[in-house]
C-alpha cells in the first residue's frame, strides 16, 4: 500500500472516530474483565473459607458457580464487543474503505 495512501487514510475524520471509539470500548471492556478475574483471584487467595462452604447440603461449593460466573461473563464481554462492533464499527470500515480502496 502506497504511504501516502496510509497517511490519509490516518488523518481521516472517519478513521480518528474508528480508532477513538473503539479504544475506548476496548479499554471499558477489558477493565470490566480484569474487575472480574482478578476479584475472582482475589477470593481465592484470601477467603478460601468463603468458597469452600458448601451450597445446601450437597458436594458443591459457592467457589464452582462463582468460578463459572467468571467463564461467563467473559463470554457476554465478548458478545457485547462483537455486537457493538457489527452495530458500529463495520459500517465505518466500509465507509472508510469505499473512500480511499476503489477495488473494494
Amino acid at each position: 500500500m502506497d504511504r501516502s495512501l496510509i497517511e490519509k487514510i490516518k488523518s481521516d475524520q472517519d478513521f480518528q472516530k474508528l480508532v477513538s471509539e473503539r479504544n475506548r470500548v476496548m479499554i471499558v471492556l477489558t477493565v470490566a474483565e480484569l474487575i472480574v478475574y482478578f476479584g475472582f483471584i482475589l477470593l481465592v487467595a484470601f477467603n478460601k473459607e468463603f468458597l469452600a462452604s458448601k451450597l445446601g447440603d450437597g458436594v458443591i461449593t459457592i467457589g464452582i458457580p462463582i468460578g463459572i460466573g467468571v467463564i461467563v461473563v467473559s463470554f457476554i464481554l465478548t458478545g457485547i464487543y462483537v455486537y457493538i462492533a457489527n452495530r458500529d464499527y463495520d459500517e465505518l470500515s466500509e465507509k472508510i474503505k469505499k473512500k480511499y480502496i476503489k477495488e473494494v
